[in-house]
């Protein structure tokens, strides 16, 4: 995951697309904090993104290569994720 400050970005939004195009995700940053986080649209990254986007989960992966050891669970369109998630942990301490 690379860092930009916002100043970096606003010279160069079209290159930061392009990057994250190709699959990587973006933190943009002010005064050191991070205000925003650009992710990729599709593949391993792209399934994510909602639940950044609402803050139910926040990445803490240095590199997309790390995302890709992550376990894929395929979620019914009528359940949430996180309901899906809660409901396997509940067995798993069966």
């Amino acid at each position: 995951m690379s860092s930009v400050s916002v100043r970096e970005f606003s010279y160069n939004p079209s290159g930061m697309f392009a990057r994250a195009e190709q699959g990587e995700t973006i933190e943009v940053t002010r005064h050191g904090k991070v205000i925003a986080v650009l992710l990729p649209g599709s593949g391993t990254l792209g399934r994510y993104a909602p639940l950044v986007a609402k803050g139910a989960i926040k990445l803490k992966a240095t590199t997309t290569s790390d995302l890709d050891r992550v376990a894929r669970y395929a979620i019914p369109d009528d359940m949430s994720p996180l309901d899906q998630l809660l409901g396997e942990r509940a067995e798993d301490e069966r």
